[in-house]
């Protein structure tokens, strides 16, 4: 019996350990940002509206963010910067083509009446 009962101690102590090994190497929040102001801002902001006792604190349901496709946060009229880049790249080659001058969309492209994200 005492060799069962060493056994079971010796297994719920590597148990243990091994949770606080685990515990112990935590992710880092934001593992590929260098350490600097800007991570340091935004884990200090997590940190703060996250608080419930703190003033900053921004209630779960509160709490909203939207993602581009690359990670970052979009704008409030989000605008893809590759149809920003299209849009100038037909302004600038119009002139190569008069034909155009007779399509509605391109009027209103060069007219400045279509969204261009600016």
């Amino acid at each position: 019996m005492r060799g069962q009962c060493s056994g079971i101690v010796w297994g719920l102590a590597t148990a243990v350990g091994l949770t606080c090994s685990l515990a112990a190497q935590a992710p880092r929040p934001l593992p590929s940002w260098n350490d600097g102001a800007a991570r340091n801002g935004i884990l200090d902001f997590v940190k703060a509206v996250t608080d419930k006792a703190g003033k900053d604190f921004v209630a779960p349901a509160d709490r909203i963010a939207v993602f581009d496709n690359d990670g970052t946060l979009w704008s409030e009229q989000p605008f893809y910067f590759q149809l920003s880049f299209m849009l100038e790249q037909v302004k600038t080659a119009a002139p190569k083509h008069p034909e155009w001058k007779n399509n509605s969309a391109f009027t209103a492209l060069m007219a400045g009446d279509a969204p261009t994200g600016g």
